[in-house]
């Protein structure tokens, strides 16, 4: 088995890359190939030199970031990806139940379960957990790096409070090409894995082998009514908000009468008049814990 680490260097957990590389030398992975970014977009063409080397399984040190540019990076060649999760949310791998202990996550990459995932994409970039315009991106795009490692996911509770007066936006969504909401709305989500930060359930019904995605529309808007939808979210199911419109698509297209922020897996990337985005069926291979199969 051709091993390759694909690790963001300036995420941290445990002992570091240095317990990794010890890690994996005390399993016996024997000769690994590392490859160390400065930055997660910086991700993709070192995990496409490694796919092209021969790689059988690419370890991922970072966070969603990082794993949402890898796995897009792999999807569709069938190497398997372990997920060291070493960065802020870890929504992903703790959906996986891939804990943040070094040992447990490469005994996992080494010899756990490989299960076809699906993945959305938009765009024609892959993405794992969810994607979102509006709301949604705007918090995660303040969040930025320092704010993240001085707050943690706190950062993302700080960031959300200066976005809750975000005035809605005039938005179309056609789901499988069926109109399916027209109106105002703060957020659109579409996600395979349904938890976000907190361990709240956004999507309720959320499977990455369904070959759907979930979608969200929001039309919350200031802090009393936003209020009201997370306490919903986290003391019962989401639908049942009379601020939230929930439904299920192997594709989605919305429309939005000005520019809103784009985020695939909490990464922000620009502002967008329109999204395409679709399911995509048992797109990448990933190593999990024997009781996820």
């Amino acid at each position: 088995m051709r091993i390759v680490v694909v690790a963001h260097r300036k995420k941290t957990l445990g002992g570091g890359l240095d317990e990794l590389r010890r890690e994996l030398d005390r399993a016996g992975a024997g000769k690994v190939g590392w490859h160390t970014v400065p930055k997660s977009k910086k991700a993709p063409k070192k995990v496409r030199k490694a796919v092209d080397a021969g790689a059988d399984l690419v370890f991922v040190w970072g966070g969603d970031g990082m794993v949402q540019r890898c796995v897009d990076a792999v999807a569709g060649t069938g190497v398997t990806v372990a997920i060291i999760p070493a960065g802020t949310a870890n929504l992903f791998a703790s959906a996986l139940r891939i804990p943040r202990d070094i040992r447990e996550a490469v005994r996992i990459g080494l010899h756990g379960e490989r299960r076809r995932y699906d993945l959305g994409r938009i765009d024609g970039e892959h993405f794992a957990v969810m994607a979102g315009a509006g709301f949604d991106a705007a918090m995660i795009e303040d969040a930025d790096r320092r704010l993240k490692r001085q707050a943690g996911r706190l950062a993302y509770v700080r960031t959300a409070l200066r976005h809750v007066r975000d005035a809605p936006v005039h938005t179309i969504v056609h789901l499988d090409d069926e109109p399916w909401f027209e109106g105002p709305a703060t957020c659109l989500l579409m996600g395979n894995i349904g938890t976000i930060s907190g361990g709240i359930k956004a999507f309720d019904d959320a499977s990455p082998f369904d070959g759907r995605l979930e979608v969200g529309v929001t039309t919350a808007r200031g802090a009393l009514q936003w209020a009201r939808t997370v306490g919903v979210m986290a003391t019962g199911r989401t639908d049942r908000s009379k601020f939230v419109r929930m439904g299920s698509a192997r594709k989605v297209y919305a429309e939005f009468a000005e520019p809103v922020l784009l985020e695939l897996d909490g990464g922000s990337r620009k502002r967008v008049k329109r999204v395409e985005a679709e399911a995509v069926p048992g797109a990448v291979t990933l190593a999990v814990p024997a009781e996820q199969a």
